[in-house]
């Protein structure tokens, strides 16, 4: 019998104009948003797709690619409800810059707090196929998500985000030391109704490079990211994305996670967290 489909990672409850000429959207989050810790506490991955879908829509252009992203993690995303807020920081012909903002209510003051902060680069679409260069030794092919393995979530890890992720794993898991090559592909909507972007998609599994690439273990220490960048040299298509994936632990309580990102095509781009490390 096959389990049920995870819930859309938000519904979004009210869409309209924002604080200048920018957009403001009220979601409503789900229990797939939830990490494998706390279940009142989401996984950066949901609100990493989130702010990314918020990103696309205040560009909205069909003339620019999204070039790099990243995702500041100011505090922790709440498991209910949460305000996104998006406007264009720099227009132009060929470069643009737009920016994102997630925050949540204060239970005791009610007021709104933001809890992660976007920006994203989109560069203008012109034809360079005849120069495109072989990412060769620096990229090499990842297998395809039919040659990986599913694996069983570790003891003590709760559902939510990772049970809403088809995982085939290519090498390591995320209980296992060591770097880790793994396939993700989202199975569920991100804003219920809507069809996710790949980008969407793409940013909602790249945030558990440090997850897939663990160098310490997880009983004994936390690697928390503090953000999550992505460069991307191409845009990403389809629904599968590949993690080859390894990380650095540094002397001083600060790491660095960081993976080349697939696609079913190839290699689509980097992916990079900076780590906070201490013992448990």
């Amino acid at each position: 019998m096959s389990s049920p489909a995870p819930e859309p990672y938000f519904t979004v409850l009210d869409e309209g104009p924002g604080p200048g000429d920018g957009t403001r959207t009220a979601v409503e989050a789900s229990g797939s948003t939830a990490g494998p810790w706390f279940p009142d506490a989401q996984h950066m991955g949901p609100p990493s797709a989130l702010l990314v879908r918020a990103l696309e829509r205040e560009s909205g252009r069909d003339d620019v690619r999204l070039a790099r992203v990243t995702v500041e993690v100011l505090g922790k995303v709440p498991v209910g409800p949460l305000e996104v807020t998006s406007r264009t920081a720099r227009r132009g012909r060929t470069i643009e810059l737009v920016t994102a903002e997630l925050a949540s209510r204060d239970p005791g003051s009610g007021e709104l707090r933001a809890v992660a902060r976007a920006t994203g680069w989109f560069h203008g679409v012109i034809d360079t196929a005849a120069v495109v260069t072989v990412p060769g030794a620096a990229m090499p092919a990842l297998p395809g998500p039919e040659t990986g393995w599913t694996r069983e979530l570790p003891d003590g890890w709760l559902p939510g985000y990772l049970s809403s992720v088809d995982w085939r794993w290519i090498e390591g898991g995320l209980d296992d030391v060591g770097p880790g090559r793994a396939w993700g592909r989202v199975m569920t909507q991100v804003v219920a109704g809507e069809e996710p972007s790949p980008a969407q998609r793409l940013a909602a599994v790249a945030d558990s490079t440090n997850g897939c690439a663990a160098r310490l273990d997880l009983r004994r220490w936390l690697f928390v990211n503090t953000d999550l960048t992505l460069h991307l040299h191409r845009a990403p298509q389809g629904e599968w994305t590949g993690l080859d994936a390894d990380s650095v632990i540094g002397p001083e309580g600060t790491g660095t996670a960081y993976s080349v990102v697939h696609d079913e095509a190839g290699p689509v781009g980097r992916a990079a967290q900076a780590l906070t490390v201490r013992p448990r």
